[in-house]
């Protein structure tokens, strides 16, 4: 399975940006997904999850209301929609897939490379 993100770069405070996750060599049915930005050193927070069904999602309080996962079966692709972007939200953006709980961070086996947000102030 790899994972193949795109969609970072610059914007202003108060802006949106879209992330895309391509995933090829295995079906979105298969897996949960979740985004995730460093924070700092290899340390990572769970930004949106999905569960393999893709019915049930999680926000941490950080976003809530402000992102958006999602996934289009049909293209094998989950996205990220990011609205009402904040400095604070610069990070490297990462997509994830796990085989096992979708909710338990340490199960996230696979990443993508990784696609960098910059929000000016």
């Amino acid at each position: 399975v790899q994972l193949v993100e795109s969609g970072g770069g610059l914007v202003q405070s108060g802006g949106s940006l879209k992330l895309a996750c391509s995933v090829s060599g295995a079906s979105l049915d298969d897996y949960g997904f979740t985004w995730f930005r460093r924070v700092s050193g290899d340390n990572h927070e769970g930004v949106a999850c999905m569960s393999r069904t893709g019915k049930d999602t999680y926000y941490p309080d950080s976003v809530r209301g402000r992102f958006t996962i999602s996934r289009d079966s049909a293209k094998n692709m989950v996205y990220l929609q990011m609205d009402a972007l904040q400095p604070e939200d610069t990070a490297d953006y990462y997509c994830a897939a796990t085989d096992g709980n979708w909710l338990e961070g340490l199960d996230y086996k696979i990443w993508g490379q990784g696609t960098r947000v910059t929000v000016s102030s």
